[in-house]
């Protein structure tokens, strides 16, 4: 897992299968790559992966390119979290 952002509204985790980590012949329920979006207001949180994770990506890769404000990233990020359904818990 990777943070790539951490705001007083937002957090965004990237993550990753750690396939090194699993041994040999295991299966991991995460298979693929996604992005954890947490509304810290609304205390909920999204898991975009598949195709919802590589238009995720493209906004990433457009943010390198030219350098968005906060409120542009987190005008994008309240985008996705009206899709978050689920409440955030302690693990």
């Amino acid at each position: 897992m990777h943070m790539l952002y951490d705001s007083d509204s937002f957090v965004v985790v990237h993550v990753q299968p750690e396939e090194a980590s699993r041994p040999a012949g295991s299966h991991s329920m995460l298979s693929r790559d996604g992005f954890e979006i947490v509304d810290k207001r609304s205390g909920k949180e999204v898991y975009l992966d598949g195709s919802w994770a590589e238009l995720f990506q493209q906004q990433i890769a457009a943010w390198q390119e030219n350098t968005p404000t906060q409120e542009e990233v987190e005008d994008t990020l309240e985008g996705y979290a009206e899709l978050a359904q689920n409440p955030v818990l302690m693990h």
